[in-house]
């Protein structure tokens, strides 16, 4: 692989692409492509974000873009970054070249450069320090990268204990990068360095953890990272729950999601990982600081699966989503997929109508509750049918009352 040019791909030839490397002088080594761009377009992936690196210093940077009638946003200056917003919306950021001056495990001071090598020098894995240059795409790469994206392998740049040591993060990120990029066997250096270091871990923001341990989950196959993850007991400093329990409900989970041909859902496969009570999973999701909304519907797909040769049942109950969620973590494929997409159908029956037939208070709600269920479990029916359901539901309560 080594020696490859940068394949054209749709991300460079969007609106406002060309002005924005004219206006950074890419045309004369004053800017390349770097990062996730040129690794992903390199492996044949989907790009989502697209990187420039440059020698200008974001100052000039800013006002070039703005001469140029690009709109730029000075996210990070003191960190030489610059967001430009191309036409169509899509952002592209371009940071000046750097080297670090110092580190504590979670931030970095750093000071600007001109030195490709320099700059490559302080990315983490050689993957991610590849350049390409716009005009004729050619590979810039300093450490080995393109052969390593070649053989499915993760490796740091440098001491791989120092750069953990430089930045806590890079553990999960490893372990991210290993389920996207890597091969069955991660890279011993590197992996040795983790399990050496995960305590290290524990100075990172949970909000940190979480935002790693999501996008682990949500690439195509996460279940063997958070293998190796375990069996080093490299979770145990800040996840100590996740065990091979929950590894094993993983990829029952990952299993029922591909035989339903529904998408991988990385929340739901947190879920999976968790311990199956919801005391306990309310705990880690706190400690984790997820959203409210994340926290609910981890608790309500802890739920009863319910019947899995009636799925819209329990769709009805609890909403598609948790349906949906409850089968897939219970290993019912075919129910959840039976059940994708679909909308419950509202009661065709109210308050007001049990009021109509003389019902009052408590036993209003009594009749309702037994017309849901009667209803959903004969499949929804409508004319004679609700009605006679309905009436049945009146009658016994004119029974109960008496």
């Amino acid at each position: 692989m080594a020696g490859m040019t940068l394949p054209d791909a749709p991300w460079r030839d969007r609106a406002g692409m060309a002005t924005l490397l004219d206006a950074l002088d890419a045309a004369g080594g004053q800017t390349r492509f770097v990062g996730g761009a040129v690794r992903d377009t390199l492996a044949g992936r989907p790009v989502s974000d697209v990187d420039l690196a440059t020698r200008l210093m974001p100052q000039a940077v800013v006002e070039r873009i703005r001469e140029a009638g690009l709109r730029a946003v000075p996210t990070g200056l003191a960190h030489g970054t610059v967001t430009v917003v191309l036409p169509d919306g899509a952002a592209v950021e371009v940071t000046t070249l750097r080297r670090d001056v110092s580190t504590d495990g979670r931030r970095a001071t750093v000071a600007f450069s001109d030195d490709w090598r320099e700059d490559a020098a302080r990315r983490d894995f050689t993957i991610n320090a590849l350049y390409a240059d716009p005009a004729s795409g050619a590979i810039h790469d300093y450490f080995g990268g393109e052969d390593d994206l070649a053989r499915g392998l993760v490796r740091f740049i440098g001491d791989a204990r120092q750069r953990i040591a430089e930045d806590h993060l890079r553990i999960l990120r490893f372990f991210r990068f290993h389920a996207r990029y890597g091969g069955w066997a991660p890279d011993e250096l590197a992996y040795d360095a983790c399990a050496e270091r995960a305590n290290d871990l524990m100075a990172l923001s949970r909000e940190r953890i979480a935002d790693e341990m999501l996008k682990l989950l949500a690439s195509d196959h996460p279940a063997p990272a958070i293998g190796l993850m375990l069996d080093r007991a490299i979770l145990k400093p800040v996840l100590p729950e996740i065990d091979a329990a929950g590894l094993a409900r993983l990829r029952r989970l990952i299993g029922a999601e591909t035989a339903a041909g529904i998408a991988g859902d990385r929340l739901r496969r947190l879920i999976a990982l968790m311990p199956a009570d919801g005391a306990v999973a309310d705990g880690i999701a706190a400690r984790l600081r997820l959203s409210n909304a994340q926290r609910k519907r981890i608790a309500a797909a802890l739920g009863d699966a319910g019947d899995a040769a009636r799925p819209r049942v329990l769709a009805f109950a609890v909403g598609t989503e948790t349906a949906v969620d409850r089968l897939l973590l219970a290993g019912e494929a075919e129910a959840a997929r039976g059940i994708m997409g679909w909308t419950p159908p509202a009661l065709p029956v109210s308050g007001e109508t049990m009021l109509g037939h003389g019902l009052r208070g408590v036993e209003i709600a009594q009749a309702l509750k037994a017309i849901r269920e009667r209803w959903s479990a004969e499949d929804f029916p409508g004319g004679d049918r609700i009605d006679a359901i309905v009436a049945e539901a009146v009658d016994q309560a004119s029974r109960d009352r008496q």
